[in-house]
């Protein structure tokens, strides 16, 4: 799977949608990664988690942490392949938190992982989960970044795949696609 070419996968698979998509960022765009697609191929997913497992290796995580929903399963695999502990951060009240009794060590290493990238919101909520509850931000991982500039973290950044995409803001969406009726697929309100 080393020379996996997710375009392709993610074409044929249904992975990458073209329309008129309100994201889960609150941004509009014509082009959607539907990241379930790729969460329910264990192969697929496997090999894109070994790619993250591989950058973070020598860097001494002992967590591996990502939000729900898709992020729960990338920092189940990559923690398993790192040997390190898996950590779930939860929505509640609609803000992000450690559930079910959840702890970090006070210094520990944590690896941030998600999904697919557009704004950095979701990351962003997790490491300050992780910070509040003593850990350091040793990196953040992603499976897909489709965000149209750099974003700081405040640690290492690594994506699995990079998928090229413009979305806009609700108030600057172009005519060619305000003409096409919107979709919300997302997992967030809003």
């Amino acid at each position: 799977m080393a020379d996996l070419d997710l375009d392709a996968l993610l074409e044929s698979c249904g992975g990458l949608l073209r329309g008129h998509f309100l994201l889960t960022s609150g941004r509009h765009s014509d082009l959607y990664v539907e990241k379930f697609r790729i969460l329910e191929r264990p192969d697929v997913l496997s090999a894109l988690c070994a790619r993250i497992a591989d950058r973070f290796r020598a860097d001494r995580i002992q967590v591996v942490a990502g939000p729900t929903t898709g992020g729960i399963i990338i920092a189940f695999e990559v923690a398993r392949q790192l040997g390190c502990e898996g950590l779930y951060v939860e929505t509640e009240d609609g803000v992000k938190t450690l559930r079910r009794n959840a702890m970090i060590a006070p210094g520990a290493r944590v690896l941030v992982v998600d999904d697919v990238l557009t704004t950095g919101r979701s990351v962003f909520e997790v490491n300050q989960v992780v910070r509040a509850a003593g850990g350091t931000v040793a990196g953040v991982a992603v499976l897909i970044d489709r965000s149209e500039s750099s974003l700081d973290f405040g640690a290492p950044f690594y994506a699995a795949h990079r998928v090229a995409a413009t979305s806009y803001p609700c108030d600057a969406v172009p005519d060619w696609l305000a003409a096409i009726p919107v979709l919300k697929p997302g997992t967030r309100k809003g």
